[in-house]
């Protein structure tokens, strides 16, 4: 009876405990040192455009462990792009904030680059290295005013189980990409690819990396695509008629494209539908995907195995197509910089970055490539095939006509000659 009586108290004891520690965050994995007080008591704010960042809520439950003292807190601004310059130097100026590559070449943007800290700077300690370096954007004098936290691509989602009972492979080249098409059609799937038809949806998993691939290392190309040079249309004409070739083969009814409202929900619940074979998609929106399962009544009927995949464009098969999703900076004229910055520290490394990217279901920036299952594909992409934005150097504009010049190909607006003859007067 006392055996007994003893067997069930430490029961209950660690019972007891588990339940205490249910809401109590672990410490973290990493070895992480705090480097200031850790009584420090301090608010900490980071503003950004997401509306809901439960992975970086999550990291501040981390961070506490170390500094129990410090408030964080996480604050979407409404028309970001348009707020973030003078929030930057209001009476609640936020220590972190988001700030993108994309944004250099904007005079408008100027100040958030003026008040961002240099992340590489040795006396901070932050371990850049943790980072895949064709992500890192460094500036004209070497220094590193934002740090990627997510990456993202492109590619398509596969719903694997219509490909199994098809007897189908799933396509690693394009010459299988156009037979599998050919067989799905002739098995009733009336679009054996989908997306959204406008501006950067359905046609952009393709022309976005292949026509980046088809510059790389071209300095002559880049330059005369940035000057918007009218020649410069020729750099453009692989790009075109492999979208023509592709569309030629009936791989997609635009109708049925059409149909799709936004390139977001829309797009998630019509993959969900469970008749689409493959979907064209940007990984910011796979990252909706795991929440939206539930919204899909169809899907939770009848639910699939799906992945996300490049789109196999050359006999090689596809490209790895590496993009900065969301970079944060940090405001050196804030309160609580040093704070600020031993987040940063934190937040660096390879087991937070990848858990972040994990929850939110997004590529990780880290060296070590730990993907959500659904992007296990990429991780298998050779190296010659992986891309990185930041490594072809093309401005916005160029982006902007080419985006335009694919969609009226795709779309049987424009002839190839006339997409390349336009170039640099194309509107989107």
């Amino acid at each position: 009876m006392t055996r007994w009586k003893a067997a069930l108290c430490a029961l209950l004891m660690t019972l007891f405990c588990a339940a205490c520690g249910a809401d109590t965050p672990s410490a973290p994995d990493a070895d992480f040192v705090p480097a200031l007080d850790t009584d420090t008591a301090c608010k900490l704010r980071v503003v950004g455009s997401y509306r809901n960042f439960e992975s970086l809520e999550a990291e501040f439950d981390r961070f506490t462990v170390y500094y129990p003292n410090v408030a964080c807190s996480y604050v979407c601004l409404d028309a970001y792009n348009a707020t973030i310059v003078p929030a930057l130097s209001g009476p609640d100026a936020p220590q972190i904030y988001y700030i993108a590559p994309w944004m250099t070449d904007l005079k408008e943007y100027e100040p958030l680059f003026e008040a961002a800290e240099d992340l590489s700077d040795p006396t901070l300690d932050i371990d850049l290295s943790c980072i895949r370096e064709g992500l890192l954007y460094r500036d004209d004098a070497g220094r590193v005013p934002l740090v990627p936290v997510f990456a993202s691509t492109y590619g398509m989602l596969v719903n694997e189980d219509i490909f199994e009972t098809s007897g189908l492979p799933i396509p690693e080249t394009y010459s299988e990409l156009l037979s599998v098409c050919d067989a799905l059609r002739q098995s009733g799937y009336e679009s054996p690819v989908m997306g959204y038809n406008s501006g950067k949806g359905l046609f952009n998993s393709i022309a976005a990396p292949y026509f980046r691939a088809s510059v790389r290392g071209d300095a002559d190309a880049i330059r005369a695509l940035n000057a918007l040079e009218p020649s410069a249309g020729e750099y453009l004409r692989p790009t075109l008629e492999l979208v023509e070739d592709f569309m030629r083969h009936g791989c997609v009814n635009l109708d049925l494209c059409d149909q799709l409202e936004d390139n977001y929900e829309a797009v998630i619940l019509r993959f969900f539908e469970g008749d689409a074979p493959i979907v064209f998609a940007h990984g910011d929106l796979v990252s909706g995907t795991a929440k939206r399962e539930s919204l899909s009544q169809a899907f939770m009927e009848h639910p699939f195995r799906y992945s996300f995949r490049p789109v196999p464009l050359t006999e090689k098969g596809g490209y790895f197509l590496n993009i900065v999703s969301i970079s944060f900076g940090v405001n050196r004229h804030a309160q609580s910089l040093d704070m600020a910055n031993e987040f940063m520290r934190f937040l660096v490394n390879a087991d937070e970055l990848n858990r972040m990217a994990k929850m939110k279901r997004l590529v990780t920036p880290s060296v070590d490539l730990s993907l959500d299952g659904v992007y296990a594909a990429f991780g298998e992409v050779p190296p010659e095939q992986v891309l990185y934005e930041l490594e072809i150097p093309l401005l916005d504009p160029p982006i902007v006509q080419m985006r335009a010049a694919v969609q009226a190909v795709g779309r049987g607006e424009m002839s190839v000659e006339e997409a390349v003859r336009n170039f640099g007067t194309l509107k989107e």
